[in-house]
Formats: C-alpha cells, structure tokens, sequence
C-alpha cells in the first residue's frame, strides 16, 4: 500500500515535476508476466526515479547496509526501503549471493518486474563497470527475459556522496528485451552466465553511451582508496560474450 501511496500520491508526482524525466522505449515493458529490468546505477536518485516512471510495480534488490544504518537516520531510512517493498542484499559474496538470487526468484515466479544494478554498486566516476552474474543466473533459472535500462544525467544531478540532489532533466531509456531461452539448464556453466552478463552489460552500455571498464566497481573503488587505482584510461569496450 505505501508503495502506491509513494508513487501516485507523495514520490511519484514531485519526481516528474523537479526532474522532467524523459523516457524513452517504455514499448519494451511487458504489461504484465515476470521481467528483470537490469540497469546502470549512478545515484542514490535512480531508486526512485525508474519506480516513480514505470506503470507496473518493481521490486528492487537492493544492499543491506541501507537497512541496516545507525540512528534515527538508519531506521528511517530501512522502514522507507521495507515499506517501498525493497528486498536487502547482501553483497559479501558466497552464500549471501545465493540468498539474493533465491530473493530474486521469489519475486519473478510471482509473475512480477524485478529490478537490479548487476554492478552492484553505483558507479562513483560515471563509467559503466563490470556486471555480477547474479542477473545471468536469475534469467537462466526463471526463464525471463531481460530488459536493459540506461539512467542518463542522475550522476549529475547526484554522484556518489552528495546529499542533496541537483534540479536537472534525466532520461530513462529502455531498450529491446533480451531473451536467453538458448541456454536453458546451463545456469550453473560459468562460461555461459558470464557471457549472458556481458551481453546484458554491452546492451547497457549501447543505451548510455558509458565508457566501459572491465573491471568490478567495488574493486576500482577499494584501490583509489588505497590510492593505488587506475586513472580514466583504463576503460575498455565490451564484446558480447567477452
């Protein structure tokens, strides 16, 4: 219920007025059945602009440090994710991203839209990075198609460690289905879900126009920290099955 009261009542219309998104491919949006919406992420912004723009309800995966936060700050902000209907992620790896696809599942056998970030981080430079193979294994497994989403202009309304969002226009382009009923039963075949998220990743990357970089964002961010990281040069153009 508060996920309607958000979009319809308080989000929703005050998203439209401030930011005027545009949005581009909406066609490729099923009317209804399970999807996965698989997109960039370069804001804090893009949880609620791509939910406040799409007709259907969307589930998102969404970390669990932001249900997890401290203070008054923390629990407001976990009570806004649980009520908007988002699922928390943990993003250590292993067994955790088991659990995350399990999440994922639940939500397209339900026959609904399943939003994720297979970068699993947003990007702090504005450069699209490697995809996780979480978003492969979840299509395999359910059969879904996968339909790539580009936010373009929220990483200058609001990058990474800014508060308060710039009053700027964005754009929201969805691109055509991808469908990967080629390699059904072949989920657990490394080579194969890699090569499925490369195929999602460059799809991205065509819609944003980003420059690409071969590399996981949380380990470019972990180097620069250490002050050790790569410069800007250090992207590459992506292949399909790369």
């Amino acid at each position: 219920m508060f996920y309607y009261v958000l979009k319809y009542v308080l989000l929703g219309p005050l998203l439209r007025l401030l930011f005027r998104p545009r949005i581009e491919g909406m066609e490729n949006i099923p009317e209804k059945g399970a999807a996965i919406v698989a997109g960039n992420h370069l804001s804090f912004s893009d949880h609620f602009l791509m939910p406040a723009i799409l007709p259907r309800r969307i589930t998102f995966l969404a970390k669990a440090e932001y249900f997890t936060g401290p203070g008054l700050k923390g629990r407001l902000t976990a009570a806004f994710f649980r009520s908007a209907g988002q699922i928390p992620v943990d993003r250590s790896g292993g067994k955790a991203g088991e659990s995350a696809v399990r999440e994922g599942l639940k939500v397209l056998a339900a026959d609904e839209l399943l939003g994720i970030y297979p970068e699993g981080t947003r990007s702090h430079d504005g450069r699209l990075y490697k995809g996780k193979v979480g978003v492969a294994t979840m299509a395999l497994r359910a059969g879904v198609k996968v339909i790539p989403c580009a936010m373009i202009g929220t990483y200058e309304i609001q990058p990474a460690g800014r508060r308060l969002p710039r009053i700027k226009p964005v754009i929201i382009r969805f691109g055509e289905p991808l469908e990967f009923s080629r390699f059904e039963g072949m989920d657990h075949e490394r080579f194969v879900v890699r090569s499925v998220t490369d195929e999602i990743m460059y799809a991205i990357m065509e819609l944003s126009g980003q420059e690409y970089v071969d590399r996981y964002a949380a380990d470019v961010k972990a180097e620069q920290q250490q002050g050790r990281g790569p410069g800007r040069g250090a992207g590459s153009r992506l292949r399909r099955g790369a």
